[in-house]
């Protein structure tokens, strides 16, 4: 088994936690840091557009279905859940995207609007109390299609990568 392909795998089993996570980082919806983003694909290149979010969790989910060792069924129903997700889960990461405009636009004005802000605010949480609601029923869904034998063994992964996460994070 190759190391490096461990991201793969998580990903795949989470991807609905993938796109989620788009909607609300800018580092996640490709927006982050590195040298791509005013040149070209890299690192901070434009977000995934939805051909190539389909593309790549289609090929993350042909990854898991080896690991998790898993029939044809399972993988057609992993992909079918995968498309749902992102076919809802898109607009939504479109919307953060375009309320970061919206963000800066509320805190340059001359006169600071605290009304406006609090609306915003609301209408930011709603959104994602949305996202986070068609994660966790793309989780709950995935879970459903998965043996309990091959949800271990991505409970097992995971913690088997925890320490490799923890440098990801502070605190």
């Amino acid at each position: 088994r190759r190391r490096g392909r461990g991201w793969l795998f998580i990903t795949t089993i989470a991807v609905a936690a993938a796109f989620t996570g788009a909607l609300t980082t800018r580092a996640v919806t490709q927006g982050g840091f590195g040298p791509g983003y005013w040149h070209g694909p890299g690192f901070m290149r434009a977000p995934l557009s939805p051909a190539e979010l389909e593309d790549r969790a289609d090929r993350a989910i042909r990854h898991a279905v080896i690991e998790l060792d898993a029939s044809a069924e399972q993988q057609e129903k992993l992909r079918s859940i995968t498309k749902a997700a992102l076919k809802d889960l898109v607009p939504i990461r479109d919307k953060a995207r375009a309320a970061r405009e919206r963000a800066t636009a509320l805190l340059s004005q001359p006169t600071l609007d605290r009304a406006a802000i609090e609306a915003f605010r609301v209408e930011q949480m709603a959104l994602a109390e949305a996202a986070s609601k068609r994660f966790a029923q793309a989780i709950a869904d995935v879970s459903e299609v998965l043996t309990p034998e091959q949800r271990r063994k991505i409970a097992a992964h995971i913690e088997a990568r925890r320490g490799y996460w923890k440098g990801w994070h502070r605190g």
